[in-house]
């Protein structure tokens, strides 16, 4: 608890030297973002570890469409009308069916490379020493954007008998290092482009103003202009001038500094006890007392042993030892103008992670915490 009371105090010591950051870290440029695409593909030279055909028969439908398409026959002879070709049943150990996914980045050109993920589809135990047959990338427009293919790196391993398998990490899913082959640009360039936007990845009005007033600051010195204006507080319009190219006009506003403003806001995850707590939080004075009553039911059976030469008959007593103990509580008087002395308050009671928790939750509901609880 104190390890994680310390992280909260140094959050706060970071945030209150918290230095202007550049444009381009804050905000992106509209037009300019990554597209996803994905493919169906097969990956063969398993050692024994690939999907088992009867229990993935899409794997095996998949070998057999490649393997015709090759030229390959596949399939039993005709020996009659009634009795017509039928695929051979093949049994292979070393094929896996799997899904292709990759970033395909923005102004990026036909010929190029990138890296592309390898995940299983069946029951395959281990995609090592794998190679990826060629495999179509398309993108949600349904078009061809890459081509993928090559032998895949896999972090984890799994080795094992009929008693025991030990596996670590995933070996079901690997990359590609520049396994795919760009054969299509994304349409749309800069240079086509009228007006420039900006838009903020965490909006907010007062970094949106402290941006725009950097950029007019700067392009009044520059360009002897004022080039952009709000659209609301999440987007920012640039007017490029004339005598300069887009790509050195956006390097030159992406390195302009501000720093930025971060709403007031708590972040708690109860599954794992993280609590994040915002420079800004602010608390309202309130008393705050935490204590856990601890109930404990033993049971205790005697055995009752009649007298000598009796007619008694040997019994168990039941017998219950019931003990309850409260910790010692403390109150604390929370006034926290800011989180180090929330922190503080908090470390007087001496919670536990689900404590601190428990007691956010309070006091938000009391009205006395002046932020944003958001509770994942």
């Amino acid at each position: 608890m104190t390890r994680i009371l310390l992280a909260l105090v140094l959050l706060f010591a970071a945030a209150s030297a918290q230095a202007a950051v550049r444009i381009k870290d804050i905000a992106d440029i509209k037009g300019l973002r990554e597209n996803q695409i994905v493919g169906y593909g097969l990956v063969i030279g398993l050692n024994g570890t690939g999907d088992t055909l009867r229990n993935a028969p899409f794997t095996e439908q998949s070998l057999q469409s490649m393997l015709e398409n090759m030229g390959i026959n596949v399939r039993n002879e005709a020996t009659s009308i009634n009795n017509p070709a039928r695929p051979t049943t093949l049994r292979t150990r070393n094929v896996a069916a799997v899904m292709v996914t990759a970033d395909l980045p923005p102004s990026i050109g036909a010929g190029e490379r990138m890296d592309v993920t390898v995940s299983s589809l069946g029951d395959a135990t281990s995609l090592l020493g794998g190679t990826l047959v060629m495999t179509s990338l398309r993108a949600a427009d349904g078009a061809v954007y890459a081509v993928a293919q090559g032998a895949i790196t896999v972090a984890g391993y799994s080795v094992g008998g009929q008693a025991q398998n030990v596996s670590q990490g995933t070996p079901t899913a690997g990359r590609i290092p520049n396994g795919a082959l760009v054969e299509r640009e994304v349409q749309g360039s800069l240079h086509e482009m009228e007006f420039l936007v900006l838009e903020l990845k965490n909006p907010d009005f007062v970094t949106a103003t402290r941006i725009l007033d950097a950029i007019n600051r700067y392009a009044g010195g520059r360009y002897r202009a004022q080039i952009a204006f709000e659209r609301d507080y999440r987007t920012i319009v640039l007017s490029k001038p004339r005598h300069i190219g887009p790509v050195r006009f956006l390097a030159e506003i992406g390195e302009l500094t501000v720093e930025p403003d971060t709403p007031a806001r708590v972040v708690i995850n109860e599954r794992t006890g993280t609590v994040v707590i915002g420079r800004d939080v602010r608390i309202s004075t309130v008393a705050v007392t935490h204590g856990n009553l601890t109930v404990r039911v033993t049971e205790m059976p005697v055995v009752s042993q009649p007298a000598p030469f009796s007619r008694g008959q040997t019994v168990v007593v039941p017998q219950t030892v019931v003990e309850a103990n409260e910790a010692g509580s403390q109150v604390a008087i929370l006034s926290g103008v800011d989180l180090q002395r929330l922190v503080r308050g908090l470390n007087q009671i001496g919670l536990k992670p689900s404590g601190i928790i428990a007691i956010l939750q309070a006091i938000k509901t009391a009205g006395a915490l002046q932020a944003d609880v958001i509770v994942q």
